[in-house]
Formats: structure tokens, sequence, C-alpha cells
């Protein structure tokens, strides 16, 4: 139960950093916050513990693959859209992309 409240700790704090940062005028060190990658860093951490190296190298290859599938076009699509439709619009219209777009590739991922 530790390992869940250390994650939840730690996935929150990164978060909370990343607003803290960007709305106190160091916007360097929000985007910092935002590149780093708390959740699969701390995920596979725990696989390696529970199932070893071949799982989470099994696991990396599907994070990859699916940030281009559905990571990169939820993105663009904030990109894009938030100029257009505000900021709230275009991260719930960049949601369902990726929603759309993860759940076609997680029921053909095959490796």
């Amino acid at each position: 139960m530790f390992q869940y409240l250390f994650i939840f700790i730690v996935g929150g704090s990164i978060t909370t950093s990343i607003v803290y940062f960007e709305s106190s005028g160091f916007p360097l060190l929000s985007r910092l916050a935002a590149l780093v990658p708390v959740f699969t860093w701390l995920s596979y951490l725990f696989i390696g513990e529970i199932s070893g190296p071949k799982e989470i190298a099994n696991h990396a290859l599907f994070v990859l693959l699916g940030t281009i599938v559905a990571w990169i076009p939820y993105m663009l699509a904030i990109y894009f859209l938030a100029p257009r439709i505000g900021s709230v619009k275009a991260v719930l219209a960049g949601i369902i992309i990726f929603l759309v777009l993860a759940v076609i590739f997680v029921k053909f991922y095959k490796i």
C-alpha cells in the first residue's frame, strides 16, 4: 500500500509544480516539470520489481508506439485548437481524440 501512496504523492507533486511554476512566472521550470516522465518512471520501477526487465521493455515499446498514435495527435489538437476555441474546449477535444485513438491502438496492438 505504501507504493501506491508514494506514487500518488509524487504524481500530485509534479502536477502541482507544473501549475505553480507556470502561474508564478517560471515557464521554463513548468515546462521542464511537464516533460518529466513521472508516470512511466514510477510504473517501471514497480513493474521491474514485480515482473522483471522483459516486461519493462515490452511496456516501453507499447508506450512509445502509443505516444506516436495517440499522444502526438492529442498535443497537436490542443496546439492548433486552443487559440481558436479556447483552452477548455481544446483540451476536451484533445482528450476525445486521444481516447479514440488510444482505444483503437490498444485494441489492435499485438506485440
